[in-house]
C-alpha cells in the first residue's frame, strides 16, 4: 500500500455542547500529535432523525480552534447549504450520495469555495456506482454506523468497500482521502486501519476519556502499528 498522511479526527457529537471551545481545545496538540481534524456532524432532523448544530456553531468553532473543521453534513438538500460551510472556512465539507441532487457540480462548487469535497455512503450504499463521481472529490467518507447517532457498534462489514476504495486509489484510479466514521475505538481501529483507512474519526473514544490528547496519541500509536506497511508520512 502506498504512503499517506494519518489524520485522526475527534467528533464533537461525542463532547460537552456547553464547552465546545473547552472541548476543541482538550484534543489540540501539535501536529503528529493531537487532532489533525476536528470533526463536526451537522444533523438536520430530516436526513437523519436527530437535530445537532448548523452553521453559526460551526461559525463560532472556526474562530476557537485552529484545529481544521472536518464537517458532515448528514442534510437533505446539500447542493443548495453545503457551500455556505466552506465559505465560512471549513477545512473539509462532506456530503452524502443519497441525499445531493448533483454530486459532481457540488464538488466543484464546495472546492471553488475553498474547502475541500468530500462525499459519505451509507453502510448500505454500494461503492461500485460511485466511482466516476469520486474522480470529483478529495474525501470518501464510509459510514461504519447508520448516520444520526453516536454511540453505535461498528460494522465491519463495511471494510469490504474501504478495501475496495483503497485499492483504486493505490492504482491510480482514484485520488482520495480514505475515512471511516462510526464506533471507531482502540477495539476497531486497528481492523480499519489494516483495510486501508487514512482518516478516523473517533467520538466517545476520545472525549469520554480523561485525557482527550492522550487518547488521540493512543489511537494514532495503534493505527501506526496495525499498518507499518504504509509508510505514514505524519
Amino acid at each position: 500500500m502506498s504512503a499517506g498522511a494519518m489524520r485522526i479526527a475527534p467528533s464533537i457529537l461525542s463532547a460537552d455542547f456547553a464547552r465546545l471551545a473547552d472541548e476543541a481545545d482538550a484534543v489540540t496538540g501539535e501536529v503528529g500529535v493531537g487532532a489533525d481534524w476536528l470533526h463536526v456532524d451537522v444533523m438536520d432532523a430530516h436526513f437523519v432523525p436527530n437535530l445537532t448544530l448548523g452553521l453559526p456553531v460551526v461559525q463560532s468553532l472556526l474562530l476557537a480552534t485552529s484545529v481544521p473543521l472536518d464537517c458532515h453534513l448528514m442534510i437533505e438538500d446539500p447542493d443548495r447549504w453545503a457551500p455556505a460551510y466552506a465559505e465560512a472556512g471549513a477545512h473539509n465539507v462532506t456530503v452524502h450520495a443519497e441525499a445531493a441532487a448533483d454530486p459532481v457540480a457540488l464538488a466543484k462548487n464546495l472546492r471553488a469555495a475553498g474547502a475541500k469535497a468530500g462525499l459519505s455512503i451509507k453502510p448500505g450504499t454500494p461503492l461500485e456506482p460511485w466511482v466516476e463521481v469520486l474522480r470529483h472529490y478529495d474525501t470518501l467518507l464510509v459510514m461504519s454506523v447508520e448516520p444520526g447517532f453516536g454511540g453505535q457498534s461498528f460494522m465491519a462489514e463495511v471494510l469490504d468497500k474501504v478495501r475496495t476504495a483503497r485499492r483504486l486509489v493505490d492504482t491510480g484510479h482514484l485520488s482520495l482521502l480514505l475515512e471511516i466514521d462510526g464506533g471507531i475505538s482502540t477495539a476497531t481501529i486497528e481492523a480499519a486501519a489494516e483495510a486501508g483507512v487514512d482518516c478516523f474519526v473517533a467520538g466517545s473514544a476520545v472525549f469520554g476519556a480523561d485525557d482527550p490528547a492522550r487518547a488521540v496519541v493512543a489511537l494514532r500509536d495503534q493505527v501506526r502499528t496495525a499498518s507499518p506497511h504504509r509508510h505514514w508520512t505524519a
